[in-house]
């Protein structure tokens, strides 16, 4: 069975779950979410591997850049990710790449952006299903 190396790290947004899995960041997240069963099980499901808490490089290199970027000192990351989902999830997780630091798009451009005006509703679905949040910036969209 794979690992999935995790760490729990307490912010001022909140307590984070960190995981990583083949020295990339494959989730960071909230730790006590609503869907916080759903995304850990996709991911585990996804990699074929269970959650082990064990500190890395890669979990140490991101806690460094969310301190720096809720200090306001960085506006991008430079970590590797690796994205758990299906391939629609994934198109729209890069298309939030793409939202810069202070932008907001909507659903609807996200919509347009992956060439399917008419999945608004599934684009927020994806949206939600994010479980690599502040680097995959979910929280610059807006529903209007």
């Amino acid at each position: 069975m794979n690992q999935i190396n995790i760490q729990y790290y307490k912010t001022k947004i909140g307590e984070l779950l960190l995981g990583s899995f083949e020295n990339k960041l494959c989730l960071l997240d909230y730790r006590y979410r609503r869907m916080r069963e759903t995304v850990d099980k996709r991911i585990k499901n996804g990699l074929n591997a269970e959650f082990i808490e064990k500190d890395n490089e890669i979990l140490l290199k991101t806690r460094m850049q969310i301190d720096e970027y809720l200090m306001g000192e960085r506006k991008e990351f430079d970590i590797p990710i690796l994205m758990v989902g299906t391939d629609f999830q994934k198109a729209v997780w890069n298309a939030l790449l793409e939202v810069k630091y202070g932008e907001v798009a909507t659903y609807l451009n996200l919509a347009k952006k992956i060439n399917d005006e008419k999945a608004v509703r599934a684009v927020a679905s994806a949206n939600g299903a994010n479980s690599i949040a502040v680097i995959i910036p979910c929280h610059r969209i807006i529903p209007i």
